[in-house]
Parts: C-alpha cells; structure tokens; sequence
C-alpha cells in the first residue's frame, strides 16, 4: 500500500528543475500513505514519485521501478493478489525476475502483453506506466476504485496522485468548488462518475483506465464492468458451490503478506465470513478489531463478534470512541478525507484503524456484500413495490427477471423498523418508472427547499442530477429491478464507501483489504437469475446460504442491520458534541457561505427541520470548507 504523485508534460517542457520540486511537495502531503520509504525519477515527459508501505517483499520493490533497459517506468499504489501466478506465467515467456514484489511482476506484464495485461490482474491498483521513450502513459484503476487516482490539468502539464490534497502544493492550483458535483453531494452525500468537489480535479473511474502521451489525455477505456446476464441454465447449488470456492479463493489470494495480518469484526455477515475464511486459512489466532458505542445496546453488535472470536480461537480488541473522541477526532478525520463523506461512520471506522495499526499492518474488511449480494433494506422495499405493481396493473417491464410477490412476504417483518421511510416513500409516485423509484429511495435531498438558503436553492438542479443518476441506473444489460439497483449501488455508493476505507487506514499508515471484492465473485454473482439471487427479498440470502456452514448460527440469523450506527442523536442533545457542532455551524464563515438558511444552522441543535443526515451532510460540508477552501491543507 502506498501513495502515487506524478507530473506528466511534453518532452520540449523546460520547466524540469521547478516540476521536481513540485512533486516533492506533492508527496509530501501524502506521506502518511508511504512512511517506509520514498523515490522519485524524472526524465522527458516528467516526474513520477512514490510513498512507500512496505507489505510484500520488503527489502525490495522500491519505487519508481525502471525496467532493465531503463526505457519502462512504474509507480503503483495497491497489491496484485495473483502475482505469483502472473509471475510464473511471464517465467514460462522468458522473463527473468531480480525481486520477489509484485510490483515488478505488474511492470514485467505491462512491457510484455501491453494494455492486455491489465484484465489478468486480481488485486486493488492505482498506477502509472511510462515509456520513457516515446511518453506514452497508462493510468489505471481497479475494478472497484478499492485505491484512488485522481488528476487535472493545468497549464500543459497533467498532474495525478492518490489524493487531492497533493494538487495544493502545486502553485496555480485554487480549490474551488464543482457546482455539478456539489448539486450531487447535496442529492446522495457522494459524486457521481469521475466528479469530484473540486473544480478542475477528476477520478480516474473504477474498472477503468487512461492512455495518453506526454501532457494529452486521448482516451480513456472500462477494461471491466459487471454483466448481469442471467444463467438460467445451472441450479441454485450449483451457484453456491462455485461460489463457495471463490470465497476461500479470494481469502487465500488476500492473505498473502510479509508483515503481520488482522481482520475487521463488526459481527455482521460479510466481516464474520471475512474474518472466519483468514482464520482457517492462516490457521493461527489473529488479531480481530472490532468497535461500539457505550451509549446503549442498539450501538454495540460486539457480543455477535465475540461469538465468531471465540469460533475461530482469536485475539479481540475492542475500541468504545466517546463523544469526546468525536469532538478531538473529527477535524482531522474531515481533512485525511479529500472531500465530505456518506455519513458518520467514518469516525468509528477512523478509531478502529488506529487501534489496529498498534498490532498489524494488514487488515481484512468486508466491504461489498451489501452492493453485490443485496444487502440494504431499501432494495425489498423498491422490489415489494415493484412486485405489486406488477400484480395489480398485470404490467411486468422485468420480462424474466422477475422475483415472485409470494416468496416477499415471510421477508416484510424486516421492513418493521422502517415504517416511517415506507410511510414517506409511498406518499408520492407510486408505481412511477423503475428510475423515478430508485432514485426517491437514495436521494438525501426532499426537503433541500427547507434548508438551503434561496440563491443557494436557486442553483440546484435535480433535473441534471437525475439524468446523471438515471445515465448510470440504465447502463446494464438487465430488466431485473433488483439487478438495476444493486448495479447503481455497485458503480456508486461502493466507491465512496471505499473511499473511507482507503483514508481511513492509510491515516493510520495500514493496509485495508477487502476479499468480498474479487472480480470473480461479482461475475458469478451478477450471473446468478433474481429469483436465486434475490429469493424472498432477504437480505444476501445467497451469501448466508454459502456460509450456513462457516460462521454461527448467532450470525446467521441476525435480523438486523446495525452497519456501525454514531449515537449522534444522543449526542446532540447536551455536552461536548452539542457544543462543537453547533459552534462549527453558527460560526460567521459558515453563515457568510450562505448555502443554508440562517435560521437552520442557528436551531439544527433542536432538528428544527433539519434530521440527523441532513445534520451530518451540512456539518460534513462545513468542515470539508474549513480544511480545503479556508486554507492550504497540511
């Protein structure tokens, strides 16, 4: 794991000795990424530096690595889980090796097969690849965006790095906000696409990757997207065999390291088979870091990852952040993160990683089950609507993806705890287009009108974030309603859940990896008909069924789903919290911004309008201003 800058111009720039100092900055603001060590190299078309974390191959697989012939060049940021196995592949071609890294495996691929290497790849991956001779380039991303890259160009000169604080130690650059990716913030507390917050600055997208030479970007490629084709040919067990196999597959790939290894516990189903899958494989008790919150029994689920510590003979560490650690933490958390974030979970997930960087430098997590396997809530609330629809009007625009109303109902009492929600949701547009649906359920915005100040509401645009919204729904090859949300899910939300991931244990200088998302695992399961994938509108009911026999039965029934709630509520009705957030939101630059209306940053202490996403979503932006408008990041 590591940190990537780089400077990419034409070869008669004459800007050399002022680029290199550039890109010493540039690193030097990511060096929480890379504290093992640090390179650099320029040459024609530039600078390429890198912040190194040393995982495999310690003592080699420094970079920027230079082919032997000193003409190919590579900074890479991630793991490439199946080096070994590209490895021997390019033996068998004649390629000799001098270091056991993948770094150089990656390098040795990419001078051998080309862009052709790039879909052999199993890992998370941000990197460049330079031919010094020509200044041509790739830059690339996983599949997922598991690691980030990001870049703008400015003045004949394109600059990419890990993170974007890195372009504030460039000179011209100016922080300045993306009017589009603030509508879209406002809309889902993420950007869409390769948006970001920043005017100028955009993401290399996931599954994707960038060609061009020397400054010029000519094109940019998806390598890999999920292909919901549905295989209506094999049986239910023959799916969860398969998958089965590429579960421990996946872990056995990811276990893979020369430094010490733990795993997330939260005691949910995805971080329980994560962590189990390790254990049984290292055959050793690790290291298993879980959080919760004192303030009452609906914000702690250790006693289920106690159950599965105990199962697999591990070594629990428990972390309880206070309302304390919020005010201390939560500045700085705003600042590692770029841009704001989907919600207050970053902070425990943030204290979780700092207690586990003091024992591993490797972590396990189960990110993605929910995106692939269907796992929110508001997935069997769109789909018990949609259902209905088709019943009541005899209309099925699903063709043969459609899950059967009957095989709903044993599933409805999970839906108990959200009456409020379904009350709202079904108020208006019943029975619109699939889209108009979908995105009623995920949109953070109804009452935007409320809160935001009238110029500011003035320029809101929801007709443009829908179709952007809706460009995204409707790009797959599938009718299946459930296939389209969990696909805009995958594309979306994942991405920025990741996002946290990604800076939240590289602040702590630690490695987060994350088995679930291995490309053959989401192949197979976009395969996989609705009716199988989605039976009775149960929560990853085909996940459960292939870990029925992994995890226990404590887990396995669990019929809530807690996903690491903050007891902000709580919180905010006295003391240190109720202090800091209300002193961040009435602050004169806060006011002065004017994006929300006066009146509801004075009274968002009593939730006069405004709930508690909303409450997260302003004080979330605010200090985002603060960190990255207000002044120079450090």
């Amino acid at each position: 794991m590591c940190g990537i800058v780089g400077i990419l111009n034409n070869k008669e720039c004459s800007q050399q000795d002022s680029l290199r100092s550039i890109a010493r900055a540039m690193m030097e603001k990511i060096h929480h990424r890379g504290p093992d060590a640090s390179g650099s190299i320029d040459h024609d078309y530039g600078v390429l530096g890198h912040k190194r974390l040393s995982i495999i191959d310690l003592e080699h697989g420094h970079q920027p690595m230079v082919s032997a012939d000193n003409r190919y060049a590579l900074i890479f940021n991630g793991e490439i889980y199946n080096y070994i196995e590209l490895r021997i592949e390019l033996q068998q071609k004649g390629v000799v090796f001098s270091t056991f890294s993948d770094t150089e495996v990656l390098l040795n691929a990419l001078i051998v097969y080309g862009k052709g290497a790039i879909p052999k790849l199993n890992g998370m991956f941000a990197f460049c690849f330079l031919d010094k001779l020509s200044g041509d380039w790739i830059l690339c991303r996983d599949h997922f965006g598991i690691k980030p890259l990001y870049y703008v160009s400015l003045h004949d000169q394109l600059y990419f790095s890990s993170e974007i604080k890195s372009f504030q130690a460039i000179p011209d650059f100016r922080s300045e906000i993306n009017k589009n990716g603030l509508n879209q913030y406002f809309t889902f507390q993420f950007c869409l696409g390769k948006n970001t917050l920043f005017r100028g600055v955009n993401k290399v997208e996931p599954g994707t990757f960038l060609t061009g030479s020397g400054s010029t970007i000519h094109k940019s490629t998806t390598y890999w997207t999920t292909d919901y084709h549905s295989d209506e040919t094999h049986t239910e067990n023959y799916f969860l065999e398969k998958l089965g196999f590429l579960l421990k597959d996946s872990a056995r790939l990811q276990i893979r390291s020369d430094v010490p290894l733990g795993a997330y516990l939260s005691g949910g189903l995805d971080s329980s088979l994560v962590s189990t899958l390790a254990s049984v494989i290292v055959k050793d008790n690790i290291p298993l870091f879980t959080g919760k919150f004192l303030e009452g029994v609906e914000y702690d689920e250790t006693h289920f990852a106690r159950d599965v510590c105990d199962r697999v003979k591990g070594e629990m560490h428990e972390v309880a952040p206070s309302a304390n650690d919020f005010v201390d933490h939560l500045p700085r958390i705003m600042s590692i993160m770029d841009e704001p974030v989907a919600g207050p979970g970053v902070f425990p997930q943030y204290m979780v990683s700092r207690e586990a960087s003091k024992y591993v430098k490797v972590v396990l997590g189960g990110q993605g089950g929910d995106e692939i396997f269907g796992g929110y809530a508001r997935y069997l609330v769109g789909y018990l609507e949609q259902a209905l629809k088709a019943n009541i009007t005899g209309v099925n625009d699903e063709g043969g993806s459609a899950v059967d109303l009957a095989s709903l109902i044993p599933n409805l009492p999970l839906l108990r705890q959200y009456k409020p929600m379904l009350s709202n949701f079904w108020k208006n547009g019943l029975f619109d287009s699939m889209e108009s649906r979908y995105f009623r359920l995920v949109d953070r915005s109804p009452d935007l009108e409320n809160i935001l100040s009238a110029d500011a509401y003035a320029c809101f645009d929801r007709e443009s974030v829908f179709s952007d919204f809706k460009q995204i729904f409707n790009d797959i090859n599938s009718d299946s309603y459930v296939n389209k949300m969990t696909n805009f899910d995958l594309k979306t939300l994942l991405p920025a859940l990741l996002h946290v991931e990604d800076r939240v244990s590289m602040a702590a200088s630690i490695e987060s990896r994350v088995p679930l998302l291995d490309p053959r695992i989401v192949d197979l399961v976009s395969s996989v008909p609705p009716s199988i994938k989605f039976d009775g509108g149960g929560s990853k009911s085909l996940l459960r069924k292939a870990a029925k026999n992994i995890l226990p039965i404590s887990v396995l029934k669990r019929k809530d789903k807690m996903g690491f709630p903050v007891p902000l509520n709580e919180w905010m009705r006295s003391g240190p919290v109720r202090d800091f957030v209300m002193d961040t939101l009435t602050s004169q630059k806060s006011i002065e911004r004017g994006i929300y209306k006066k009146e509801v940053l004075k009274n968002a202490g009593s939730y006069s309008g405004v709930g508690a996403r909303q409450l997260w979503g302003m004080l979330s932006l605010e200090l985002w201003h603060q960190s990255y408008i207000d002044r120079k990041m450090g």
